[in-house]
């Protein structure tokens, strides 16, 4: 289907530069539109979205038309096809035109094309396969813009074959059914998720985690997840949550305060785990250490009502902990435990704004007192630094030096 000036471009065109690469893939003979995210966002009203490109051109040809303008390319994945095109100090990635002529389920081998109906045959999903011109004109060759309008989420041809040729896609179905979607969930596509979900052992666990973390934070996660636990779609690394209200809570909370979402907090939302748990958790889906020692403090570090009301016991967690952690433990705690908190995006701002207390007291200050080894001036300012956050910061530095 062709929609000329179907889409207003002002919404996704943001530099001049994007339009000399336009001109240089035609100037060179080719064609070059965008393609997935940017066209599919656009047409839902969202922003936000990363640009990509496809064109007809060979990727040595469109490293050629580039240099002609001189615009500078990087080789970003040559065996797909895609090359990084820097503008404004941005890579954008575009992929020449392509057919899958071998795949199994993790990988594909490829060829190109210049025939646009072939490439986008070989994409996931209808609302994917949407290409747009710098002039507006949309091409849609599977109605993806009415999936769109009716929040259809579905495979283009039989659901299977598109599973088949790569089983994340089982992933992303559910993600973008979590974003778009409205029930009842297409049962063919369920179907076909049901029947070949072992094939997800076969990926990398990092693969699977990554499209696990981007559904986190969908508007309907809770809804989609029961639908995957209750279908055993992710049992093999992940066990089924016995706190979906939790999750559906802490959705509406974030979105209330206007707050991003987070796919770290909506997992812990999920499971609620004690330090162990949090633990096996960080390491089944190998957490980054600064992913695995946040998610890890949340359980271990229990924070009361009265640490949420009381200003001065908020100052000794932010002192402690950071900001952002103690943003992070106040709005898990009150989805958690359900805690009617009418003015949290109050302290909320507070913690945001605080001003960080400096303890007064160095090393040097201990090693002036006559005390020189290492491990005991560590201890001396344990201590003091301990007695400074009980008067809550307001013993002044001669009174913690008459301690030494």
């Amino acid at each position: 289907m062709f929609k000329p000036e179907y889409l207003d471009m002002s919404k996704i065109v943001d530099s001049a530069k994007i339009v000399r690469l336009f001109n240089a893939v035609e100037d060179h003979g080719g064609k070059i539109r965008f393609v997935g995210g940017a066209v599919r966002d656009t047409l839902a009203g969202l922003s936000g979205f990363d640009l990509d490109l496809a064109t007809d051109l060979s990727p040595d040809e469109l490293v050629e038309a580039c240099e002609n303008e001189g615009l500078k390319t990087v080789p970003i994945g040559l065996k797909y096809g895609t090359i990084g095109v820097v503008l404004d100090n941005k890579v954008l990635e575009v992929t020449s035109l392509r057919r899958d002529v071998k795949t199994d389920g993790r990988h594909a081998v490829v060829e190109f094309t210049d025939d646009w109906s072939v490439d986008a045959s070989r994409r996931d999903l209808t609302i994917n396969a949407v290409y747009a011109d710098l002039h507006g004109n949309v091409f849609d060759y599977y109605d993806g813009i009415s999936d769109l309008e009716n929040h259809i989420v579905r495979f283009i041809g039989k659901p299977e074959d598109r599973i088949k040729e790569d089983y994340l896609r089982i992933m992303r179905f559910f993600r973008f059914y979590s974003r778009f979607g409205k029930a009842p969930i297409d049962k063919e596509a369920l179907n076909a998720c049901i029947k070949h979900k072992e094939g997800l052992r076969t990926l990398s666990i990092e693969r699977v985690r990554d499209e696990l973390f981007k559904l986190l934070v969908t508007p309907h996660v809770a809804e989609t997840m029961k639908i995957i636990y209750d279908n055993d779609i992710l049992g093999y690394f992940l066990p089924k949550s016995e706190h979906l209200d939790i999750l559906e809570r802490l959705s509406r909370l974030v979105e209330d305060l206007n707050y991003e979402g987070n796919f770290l907090r909506r997992l812990y939302a999920l499971y609620v785990p004690n330090v162990a748990q949090a633990e096996n958790i960080a390491q089944a889906l190998r957490f980054t250490k600064k992913q695995k020692e946040t998610f890890v403090n949340w359980a271990r570090i229990e924070i009361s009502e009265e640490n949420i009301l009381s200003p001065s016991a908020r100052l000794k967690l932010i002192y402690r902990y950071g900001k952002q952690f103690c943003i992070d433990k106040l709005i898990l705690t009150v989805a958690i435990h359900d805690i009617n908190a009418p003015h949290l995006d109050k302290v909320l701002a507070e913690i945001e704004n605080t001003v960080m207390p400096i303890f007064p007291i160095r090393g040097r200050d201990v090693l002036n007192h006559g005390i020189s080894d290492n491990r005991k001036i560590g201890e001396v300012l344990d201590k003091l630094e301990s007695m400074w956050i009980d008067s809550d910061f307001k013993l002044n530095r001669d009174e913690l030096l008459a301690q030494i």
